[in-house]
C-alpha cells in the first residue's frame, strides 16, 4: 500500500513513516513518502519528498504526483505557545491544509487526520468521542475547526485524537524526552500535579494508526493510552524506569509555570471505542516506558538524530 504521511520530520510522522515502512504492521510493509519543510532527512527507510504544504496548489500537486493510498496528515504548528504567537500559521497549517487534503483525497485515496486530545477543555476528563469539545486555546481551537473541516469535506476521512511521547528528531519533542535529558543531567525541573492525560507511547500509537488504516476506519477515534495519570506521576515513573533521582522532579502546579496558553487540567480520554474494534484495550504506561527505555538502549535516539544531519 501506498502511504503519504505528511510532517515526516515530527515527533509523530516521522516514527510512524518508520514503522510503516518496516513492515511491522500486521497489513505487512507499506510503500512510504514523508513530507519535510524546514527539517531535511537522510534515510533510506522511505521517500523524502520537501514541500511547504501552505505554498498555493502545493497539497494538490503532491497528491497528484504520488498517488498516495492513505494520506497520514501529521503536519501541523503542535507548539501551543507557537501558536498563540503566530495565529496565521496555525490557522494554514491546522486548517487549511487538513481540508485541502481531504478534498484532494475525494479523488481516491483516503486519509487519516491527526488531532488531539487539547479539543476538550478538561473540566471533568474521561471524554468520549460523543463529548463536545470546548477548546482552551488557539492551538486547541484550530485543531478542532481542522477536524471538522476535514469531516466536512470527506465523510469517509478519519480522525485520530492523540496524545504521545518518544524519541524524537531534536530530542526535544516529547515530555518524556523533556524529563529524560533534563534527570539524565541531574537537573531539577517541575512536574505539574493538576494536569491529567493518557500518553501513548508513540511508536505503539504508530502500530495502532496502520491498524485503523487496514481496516479502513472513518469517523472520530480516541488513540490514547488506556492508563491516566498527572505529568507529574509520568515523570516520576520514567525516572524509576531509568533509574534517575526522582527527586528531581519537583511537584507543581501548572499556574506555577510561565506557559502563555492555558492548558486543561484533565485530558483523561476514554478509548473504548477504538479498543472495540481492535480487540483489546490500547496499551497502559508501564509497557510504553518500557519499550521506550529498551529503544534508548539499542541506540534508536542517537538513529534518529542522525537522520537530522541531512542539510549539516
Amino acid at each position: 500500500m501506498r502511504v503519504l504521511i505528511t510532517g515526516a520530520s515530527g515527533l509523530l510522522g516521522l516514527n510512524l513513516a518508520l514503522e510503516a515502512a518496516g513492515g511491522t504492521s500486521s497489513g505487512g510493509q507499506h510503500t512510504v513518502l514523508g513530507t519535510v519543510n524546514s527539517h531535511s532527512l537522510r534515510t533510506t527507510a522511505f521517500q523524502v519528498i520537501e514541500i511547504d504544504l501552505t505554498a498555493p496548489g502545493a497539497v494538490e500537486r503532491l497528491v497528484e504526483k504520488t498517488e498516495p493510498d492513505w494520506i497520514i496528515n501529521c503536519a501541523a504548528l503542535a507548539n501551543v505557545d507557537a501558536c498563540e504567537n503566530n495565529p496565521e500559521l496555525a490557522f494554514k497549517m491546522n486548517v487549511d491544509v487538513p481540508k485541502k487534503l481531504a478534498v484532494v483525497a475525494r479523488g481516491g485515496a483516503r486519509l487519516m487526520h491527526i488531532s488531539t486530545d487539547s479539543v476538550f477543555d478538561g473540566q471533568r476528563g474521561e471524554y468520549t468521542e460523543e463529548d463536545a469539545p470546548n477548546p482552551q486555546s488557539l492551538y486547541a481551537r484550530t485543531k478542532l475547526l481542522g477536524e471538522q473541516a476535514v469531516l466536512e469535506a470527506n465523510p469517509s476521512a478519519a480522525v485520530a485524537r492523540v496524545n504521545l511521547y518518544g524519541w524524537s528528531l531534536s530530542g526535544e519533542r516529547s515530555l518524556a524526552e523533556f524529563f529524560f535529558y533534563n534527570l539524565a543531567g541531574g537537573n531539577r525541573v517541575m512536574g505539574f500535579t493538576d494536569v491529567y492525560f493518557c500518553p501513548l507511547l508513540v511508536n505503539d500509537l504508530a502500530h495502532i494508526l496502520l491498524r485503523m488504516m487496514e481496516l479502513e476506519l472513518s469517523g472520530i477515534y480516541h488513540a490514547v493510552s488506556s492508563q491516566c495519570l498527572s505529568k507529574y506521576d509520568f515523570g516520576i515513573a520514567l525516572a524509576k524506569k531509568f533509574g534517575f533521582d526522582g527527586n528531581l522532579i519537583t511537584p507543581a502546579s501548572v499556574s506555577q509555570s510561565n506557559l502563555k496558553a492555558a492548558r486543561s487540567p484533565n485530558l483523561s480520554l476514554c478509548s473504548d471505542k477504538l479498543a472495540g474494534l481492535l480487540g483489546g484495550p490500547l496499551p497502559a504506561l508501564e509497557p510504553g516506558l518500557e519499550r521506550f527505555h529498551r529503544l534508548y538502549g539499542e541506540g534508536y535516539p542517537g538513529r534518529l538524530k542522525e537522520m537530522g544531519r541531512a542539510s549539516e
